[in-house]
């Protein structure tokens, strides 16, 4: 005979608390927040360990550029910013930063430098500039940080000027197709410590400007003087101050903005 054995009854369960499930819960819902959180922080350190490509991880940056050339296929150089009355520009014109702008310049001795494949370099003065019809927009200028402000801006149209000097084609004269421009423009302050590359398309729109006023008078040192562009299809950042080379290519120019991990497009 095998030999008998008792079982203990088992202890009655206490029911827990409101507070002790609810406890139970929070440690619960944490744990699975905890795990979740794992996942977006792997994939992040796998962005992070791919080589970078014009400031930011390639992936990003493809990302980028993919929106860019979408942006590309719907640009229209008949598509135009809207205007307003002169009377509704802002009379305190906001300055949209001052990065190439540190550097004394002496505005008597500046020259505006062209940089062009198979063309010799060209330096211009204010007065050259001038020379053309002068054109004045008041348009929204808007910068990439939210803000925005109705300014008025005059000056020579980009188009005009590149044609009078047979600028920006690749055989050096005047455009007869799409196909004979190069792809971009490159600009850049005197001292080369600020500088932006635009797409031809953007840079020959009618309302693209160099200009040397603001409000009807000459330009002042925190805007740009002696020369800036103004760009209304474009975010302020692509809006450079105080030019001092512009530089036709097929190879992207350098971008300050997109060098720090911003679109290189920056279109509106």
């Amino acid at each position: 005979m095998e030999p008998e054995t008792s079982e203990l009854p088992a202890k009655p369960q206490t029911p827990l608390t409101v507070e002790q499930q609810a406890r139970r819960r929070t440690i619960k819902a944490f744990a699975w927040f905890g795990a979740a959180s794992l996942l977006p922080f792997g994939v992040w350190k796998l962005i992070k360990s791919q080589p970078r490509a014009g400031g930011i991880p390639q992936s990003l940056r493809s990302v980028l550029d993919r929106n860019g050339q979408l942006a590309n296929t719907y640009f229209s150089n008949a598509k135009l910013a809207p205007t307003f009355p002169e009377s509704m520009a802002a009379k305190r014109v906001r300055v949209n930063g001052r990065d190439g702008l540190k550097t004394p310049l002496d505005k008597e001795a500046w020259r505006l430098e062209i940089n062009q494949p198979g063309v010799s370099l060209l330096a211009l003065t204010l007065d050259d500039i001038k020379a053309f019809p002068k054109h004045e927009i008041v348009f929204e200028f808007k910068c990439i940080e939210g803000w925005s402000q109705i300014q008025h801006w005059g000056g020579t149209r980009f188009s005009d000027f590149v044609q009078r000097y047979n600028l920006g084609t690749r055989n050096g004269k005047d455009a007869q197709h799409d196909a004979d421009w190069f792809d971009y423009v490159g600009m850049q302050t005197p001292d080369r410590q600020y500088y932006v590359g635009i797409d031809m398309r953007s840079a020959l729109h009618p309302q693209t400007l160099l200009c040397y006023e603001m409000n009807g008078k000459p330009l002042d040192d925190a805007h740009g003087a002696p020369l800036r562009l103004i760009i209304p299809v474009k975010y302020g950042v692509k809006n450079l101050k105080r030019i001092g080379t512009i530089s036709f290519s097929d190879q992207r120019p350098r971008d300050f903005w997109a060098e720090r991990g911003y679109d290189y497009h920056i279109g509106l």
